[in-house]
């Protein structure tokens, strides 16, 4: 029988933290063996399963660099500034990396590219099988429609979410872009507050909603005349994420180097 993957998970006491120690803990092919919070975090010292009501013998810590032995994989959905940090340490222990965090900036996401070339990292802002089967579906829409419908991105999120538009949105555009052949930057309109030119050919337009508990819906909206087509994706849970952050996880096992996303893990790659 193979030895259990070793898990370390950053964040634990948040809701996707939660939610990953609760599905570590019940898959036998992995092995929670670290759970870490910020200094303030009111459940250091308590058992990493405690607030869902199940023992996981690993205690809640504050200090990473203490237990980065412990771990083959560093689970992370955290903020930007910490990833990084957290980056470094998987370099320097050669752990491998599955990063969920999204708001990183173009400097940032350089790092996590160079880093890559030491340890093998799988960086997707959704994680969710669904989320990327929807990039995949509109990769092939927009090849049909980009040149005679409009484009605009809708997404939903709970009232907690910091960064705008959502790093999924911000993947569905740069879908759109890659496959339509236009620059994301240079197409992409994020507000339209006291505009007073019509809509521009080949703009892709994002809205974003942060309301609630909403865990997160993503639409692409290709509006055309007389008809509309909507491509929309719902997650009414954070164990989707949880369940895609496991299959990264595993798919990584067999890679000592490189960058990968969700659409490697999920082969859907052409």
């Amino acid at each position: 029988m193979k030895k259990p993957l070793r898990i370390l998970i950053v964040g634990a006491s948040g809701k996707m933290g939660q939610t990953l120690i609760n599905e570590v803990s019940d898959d036998h092919e992995l092995l929670l063996t670290g759970a870490i919070d910020q200094p303030s975090s009111n459940i250091l010292g308590m058992d990493a399963g405690a607030l869902f009501g199940i023992k996981t013998n690993i205690t809640v810590s504050d200090d990473l660099s203490s237990i980065m032995k412990e771990g083959d994989h560093l689970i992370d959905f955290t903020r930007p500034e910490v990833s990084m940090k957290y980056l470094e340490m998987c370099v320097k222990n050669n752990v491998k990396y599955v990063l969920g965090t999204t708001g990183f900036s173009d400097e940032e996401k350089e790092k996590i590219s160079l880093a890559s070339k030491k340890i093998p990292i799988c960086f997707a802002p959704n994680m969710s099988v669904g989320v990327n089967v929807l990039v995949s579906l509109v990769k092939e829409a927009t090849k049909v429609l980009h040149r005679d419908y409009d484009m605009e991105i809708i997404e939903s999120h709970h009232r907690d979410k910091v960064d705008a538009p959502s790093g999924t949105a911000l993947r569905l555009g740069e879908t759109i872009a890659n496959t339509a052949k236009l620059n994301l930057n240079e197409n992409s309109v994020f507000h339209r507050e006291s505009r007073i030119n019509k809509r521009k050919k080949n703009e892709i337009g994002f809205s974003a909603i942060r309301g609630g508990d909403i865990v997160g819906d993503h639409t692409v909206l290709y509006a055309g005349d007389g008809e509309r087509i909507e491509l929309t994706h719902k997650a009414g849970s954070r164990t989707t994420f949880a369940k895609g952050a496991i299959k990264a996880v595993k798919f990584l096992t067999d890679h000592s180097f490189g960058l990968f996303d969700m659409m490697d893990v999920l082969n859907l790659k052409k």
